[in-house]
């Protein structure tokens, strides 16, 4: 699978988004200067987002932007698909023509590993991020206090 930053960057900003969410709408200038990604690459991918129903925006002074569903019902492969993000190990881009025309020998293990991909990533909610990313703050977290303690 070839992730670029485009699909990292969308997650990684809806992510924030999320876990900021409760205090009213994120504004995009925040989150660029947080997660160290440029407004602009922001902006074009929020567009897509909005475009996609996975968030609104909110216009005027504390506006900024909110998700337009509940975080357990989007998937990270919601997110890597709204921004045009390709998911597709296969060299033929599915055409079955890689090799002079025709199908190479390895094009189902691609193929089954483009389908298992989507699959994995679909199956996880950016409700699920948000779990993973406080329980590892709170075991990082926890371990700081020990080590303090001693």
């Amino acid at each position: 699978m070839r992730l670029t930053t485009k699909g990292r960057f969308a997650v990684t900003a809806l992510l924030d988004v999320t876990l900021r969410s409760s205090d009213g709408p994120v504004n995009l200038a925040a989150v660029s200067e947080r997660q160290q990604i440029s407004l602009s690459y922001l902006e074009q991918l929020f567009g897509k987002l909005r475009r996609n129903k996975l968030v609104d925006s909110v216009r005027g002074p504390g506006g900024g932007y909110v998700l337009a569903r509940a975080p357990e019902t989007i998937s990270v492969a919601h997110i890597i698909v709204a921004v045009d993000e390709p998911l597709d190990t296969r060299q033929c881009e599915g055409r079955a023509d890689c090799q002079n025309g025709h199908q190479c020998m390895t094009h189902n293990l691609w193929n089954n590993l483009n389908s298992k991909m989507f699959e994995y990533l679909d199956s996880v909610s950016l409700h699920d991020l948000v779990q993973d990313h406080l329980a590892h703050n709170a075991a990082l977290k926890s371990s700081e206090h020990v080590i303090h303690m001693q």
